[in-house]
């Protein structure tokens, strides 16, 4: 993990506790369209229902707000690249990419419009709910990532991206497998993800403080229903399993509010801010709802719990922040295979 300690801005307590974060903050930096596919409503929230298991987190405006926090902060930790969106070496010209879990479709429209030429141009099929407009050159899907992939053209990248909690173990292997099978030889693969814990490295989040109860109420309510939070730490051994060679990966602390002294850290934290502010309640509704401790929880209670610790989120005096790790990897051309070896069945 990055150990390097996130230099505090000091000046941050000239100004009033919670005058970092407007009220209007929100309306400054986001743009969230209303089109929203037909779902299902559960506890004020809107869930996709492609799948009988049902969804962890809900696919409403809400969370496409959410999503889109998430890729700024994304965004702005990779600033001083000439490329943000990825570190995949695919080269100047790719034809087909492939963005799963996409949300509103930002990550996908972005690298659209990075890519325009080509006869096809560059097709970042996603799996989302639709946008208004979009590049000629960007195909908008909604589907199930688990069921069998029916797309002709090999990709030159398949990307994820905070995808959490979207499956199972099994599950996570057929997606890899699927991902190794579509991609063309010498493609690539990534995959950002982000813990659900929130550290402290300095002491200045109390021992008592509501806001360390977050990872281990959520991480406990997520293996119950067989979907652990823990691709951040798994994942890279998913990938090398899965056949995939040239593996990378890069750790990042991503602060939640102002705090730091470095000025991109900064940045990347207030948005960071508004990604949990936004994000908490959908993030764990349906898993305290269905499996909280001692007995699942009422909305009401989960309200109540989520108002707590945007609360305490609001406090700048507590440098905090989470784990977040990007992995890319190759499939290996075909001179790299190892030939089967044939095996004489036993006697």
């Amino acid at each position: 993990m990055n150990d390097q300690v996130i230099a505090v801005d000091t000046d941050l307590y000239q100004i009033r506790d919670g005058e970092y974060y407007p009220e209007d903050w929100q309306s400054e930096t986001t743009s969230i369209g209303s089109s929203i596919y037909r779902g299902l409503m559960e506890n004020g929230r809107r869930y996709q229902n492609l799948r009988d298991e049902g969804y962890l987190v809900p696919s409403d405006d809400q969370m496409f707000e959410t999503y889109e926090a998430g890729h700024l902060v994304a965004l702005v930790l990779e600033s001083d690249r000439p490329n943000p969106l990825f570190r995949s070496p695919i080269g100047t010209d790719p034809k087909h990419i492939l963005d799963l879990g996409t949300g509103k479709g930002v990550w996908a429209i972005d690298v659209a419009d990075m890519f325009p030429n080509g006869n096809d141009g560059t097709r970042s099929r996603s799996i989302p709910p639709p946008v208004s407009w979009m590049p000629p050159n960007c195909i908008l899907e909604v589907d199930d990532a688990l069921q069998e992939w029916t797309w002709r053209e090999p990709f030159d990248l398949i990307h994820m991206r905070i995808m959490i909690g979207s499956f199972t173990e099994p599950e996570w292997d057929r997606v890899y497998k699927q991902c190794y099978d579509k991609l063309q030889p010498g493609g690539w693969i990534e995959q950002v993800e982000a813990s659900p814990m929130i550290l402290c490295d300095d002491g200045s989040l109390p021992p008592d403080s509501i806001l360390h109860t977050w990872g281990v109420y959520t991480m406990e309510c997520a293996k119950k229903a067989g979907r652990e939070l823990d691709a951040i730490d798994t994942m890279s051994d998913s990938i090398r399993k899965a056949g995939f060679v040239d593996i990378h990966e890069k750790q990042y602390k991503w602060p939640i509010g102002p705090w730091p002294k470095d000025k991109k850290l900064k940045e990347a934290g207030m948005v960071n801010f508004q990604h949990w502010m936004s994000g908490m309640e959908g993030w764990c509704m349906w898993l305290l709802t269905k499996f909280g401790s001692p007995q699942p929880w009422t909305k009401e209670e989960v309200q109540v719990y989520v108002a707590k610790l945007r609360a305490e989120l609001k406090t700048p005096r507590y440098h905090i922040y989470q784990r977040a790790r990007r992995v890319w990897a190759r499939k290996p051309f075909v001179d790299e295979l190892e030939p089967e070896i044939k095996r004489e069945p036993s006697p």
